[in-house]
Order: C-alpha cells, then structure tokens, then sequence
C-alpha cells in the first residue's frame, strides 16, 4: 500500500505537467524524456526514468497535437512511466518495459481526461456567452481560470490514480518476469525506432531531399554508436 504522503509530489508535478500540454506554460517539460526523468529522479532513480523517457519520446513522434483532435496525453503519461521503472531500481530486469507499457496505457487514459476537459469547458463557456458577448473581461478571465485549475487537478488525479493502480501491477509482472534485460531492451528499442521512423517518414517525405536527410542520419547514429 502507498503512503497517501509519498504521493504527494507526484501529484503537484503531473498536475504542472498534465498543464503545460496545452493549457499553460506550454515549456515543453510535459515531453516525455524531461517528464519521465523527472518521475524517475523524484522515485530515486533519475537514470530509470531518463531510458523510459527517450522510448516514449520516440512514441510520441507518432503524435500530431491538432485542433480538437483526441490524442495521448504523453505529460503525467511519461511521469508515472519514470516512475514506475525507477521503482525497480533498474536492477530488475522488465522495470524500463513494464515502466513503458504503463505510460502507454496511461496516456490513451489521459487523452480521454483531455476529452471530458473540453467538454467541460465548452459547457463553462456556453453559460458564460451572454457575459462574453457583452465583452466582460471577467468572464474572460473566469474561463481561463477555470479551465486550467481544471487541468491541473486533472493532472494530479491522473497521475496519482494511474501510480496507485499500476504499482502492483508492476510488482507482480516484475516478480515473475524471465526475460532477460539486454533482451528485453533491444526488443523495445527495435520497435520504438520502427514506431519512430515510420513517424518521421510519413511527416517529412514530401519535403525536397527528405529521403537523403533521413538516409544521413541514420548512418551518422550509426556511426556515432559503432565508435562509441
């Protein structure tokens, strides 16, 4: 069981991070590497949430933030993710993986919040029309308010739910895996590339030269780690 206290910085930073998605300051710490080192160093363990991270951030490639469009929710996603590796010290094989799966199905979690939000949102506004077409500037301001406050206990309700269901489960996929890591690793590794370089392609193919570009950096990579 956790220690309702033990969740509490947790909470206040999902809540920061859930925020800065779309709603405020949008500084790019709700990206996953930065949120999910930022889990891993707050469980102790910095350098689990930082190899959690750079996988989800090559996931997260896959996604386009436009519009009205339902997308996942990467910010408390990626923080419980690092979280949850750090958990086992990264000297349990499957913590990074089972660390991983977890952002994932936190983030599909966190883009239906993000829905029933605007929704929300759009109800506060449609009451607020008459203040609004009057050219109130409290109106105005009410709405902003409210609708990030919403957001923040948004993202601290998803984080602290999501580490509270997903640590014993954690603990339990831990406790029997047989995997070893360096398998385990390279499995995820292979298909988080994939994921990622199908993202890239499909975003960037049009452009003069993208194929050369891609082609290029994909042998300097290389380069880099053969000569590491």
């Amino acid at each position: 069981m956790i220690a309702p206290i033990a969740l509490i910085p947790f909470a206040l930073l999902g809540a920061l991070l859930g925020a800065d998605v779309v709603s405020f300051p949008q500084a790019m710490t709700s990206r996953p590497i930065v949120a999910a080192t930022l889990g891993g160093w707050l469980a102790g363990h910095a350098e689990a949430g930082l190899l959690t991270g750079a996988v989800l951030e090559l996931l997260a490639m896959e996604t386009l933030p436009v519009g009205a469009s339902r997308y996942p929710e990467w910010g408390t996603a990626s923080l419980v993710a690092g979280a949850l590796a750090a958990s086992g010290a990264m000297i349990r094989p499957g913590a990074i993986i089972t660390g991983v799966f977890a952002g994932i199905a936190t983030a599909w979690a966190g883009s239906w919040s993000m829905y029933a939000l605007r929704r929300l949102n759009g109800v506060w506004a449609a009451r607020a029309l008459p203040a609004l077409e009057s050219g109130s500037p409290r109106a105005v301001m009410t709405l902003q308010l409210r609708g990030l406050t919403a957001d923040l206990v948004r993202g601290a309700l998803l984080t602290t739910l999501a580490i509270i269901v997903w640590t014993p489960i954690v603990e339990f996929i831990l406790a029997h895996w047989t995997l070893d890591r360096a398998t385990g690793h390279a499995v995820l590794a292979a298909a988080a590339a994939a994921v990622a370089g199908g993202a890239v392609w499909r975003q960037s193919h049009r452009a003069a030269g993208s194929r050369w570009y891609l082609v290029g950096g994909v042998v300097i990579g290389i380069a880099l780690l053969a000569f590491e």
